[in-house]
């Protein structure tokens, strides 16, 4: 009897091995939950009803539709999957599979281009949360990434200063990292909210900006919402165009403090107190009063000290 045990254990060892155990079947369930998935996002019934011309799109009830995506979702984390969540535009799906001669009405290449999204466009991790949540959030990932792109290329098509031969829009982005880097220096430790505003031909650009500061260290800053500031304030300093900053500080025991600047000459000059309080109590569409928020003062923008810029035309 010992002896038969003892060859039993030698064989499972073998077995081992020798890669037989665990089995085929339970190897692929581990390497698919080790395997990310995407899933593209149709957020609003407008990109819901253009789907719905394709023959090969299953659905035909938009709140029925994300009902089976947020069961999917929950399916899929149940699986200890990581999964991320696409915005799954129609318009650039079309343009997608003309430019890549392939068939629209078929799901291989819907799920070829959620694929491609997935890499280059505007994406949110998946971690239980609701739906209703997380599509506000992958709109605005949308309009911030749609509005970097665009500056970006603004900035790109000046070319070289004719004088110096400078690249222009580089020289912008550089003085535009630079004037950040002194607001956030001189704005002191709390919780940091920026925005920074200016028009252009063909629409008015926006970047937020969330930081904190702490009473020693610097400001903490995600690099890509940095990044996009920058280069709204790049394109408002290459062009000359009437951009503005707007800085809200929170800190614990103290009256929320708003402040704002003009960009003149490459610099931020700082508006006035009544100057703050105008443009933050001013519809920016209608123009009409609004009330101002209880515990917030309206002050005049401090002075960065940011050295003075060379101007390129």
């Amino acid at each position: 009897m010992a002896q038969q045990e003892n060859t039993k254990h030698n064989s499972s060892k073998h077995k081992r091995k020798h890669g037989t155990t665990p089995h085929g079947p339970t190897l692929r369930r581990t390497l698919r939950r080790e395997a990310p998935s995407t899933v593209g996002l149709l957020v609003d019934k407008q990109d819901f009803a253009a789907m719905r011309r394709y023959r090969t799109f299953p659905f035909d009830d938009h709140t029925a539709y994300l009902h089976q995506v947020e069961g999917l979702l929950k399916a899929l984390a149940a699986q200890g999957m990581h999964t991320t969540i696409a915005l799954f535009d129609p318009e650039d799906y079309a343009e997608f599979c003309a430019e890549s001669g392939l068939d629209a009405d078929t799901g291989a290449s819907r799920s070829r281009f959620t694929a491609e999204i997935a890499s280059a466009g505007a994406t949110i991790a998946y971690t239980g949360q609701r739906l209703t949540d997380v599509i506000p959030l992958l709109v605005s990932r949308a309009v911030r990434q749609a509005t970097w792109e665009y500056a970006t290329l603004l900035l790109a098509d000046l070319g070289a200063c004719a004088d110096c031969g400078q690249d222009i829009g580089r020289a912008a982005f550089d003085r535009a990292s630079h004037l950040l880097m002194r607001l956030l220096e001189t704005a002191g430790p709390g919780a940091h909210h920026l925005v920074c505003s200016t028009p252009t031909e063909n629409d008015q650009l926006l970047a937020v900006l969330h930081t904190h500061r702490d009473t020693t260290g610097p400001a903490r800053l995600d690099t890509s919402e940095g990044a996009e500031f920058a280069t709204v304030l790049a394109v408002a300093i290459a062009l000359e165009s009437p951009g503005g900053v707007v800085l809200r500080t929170s800190a614990p025991d103290s009256p929320d403090r708003v402040h704002g600047w003009r960009l003149a000459h490459g610099t931020l000059a700082p508006l006035t107190a009544g100057e703050v309080f105008n443009a933050y109590c001013t519809d920016a569409e209608t123009g009409e009063p609004v009330s101002p928020e209880s515990g917030v003062e309206y002050s005049a923008g401090f002075d960065i000290a940011a050295d003075p810029a060379e101007r390129h035309h």
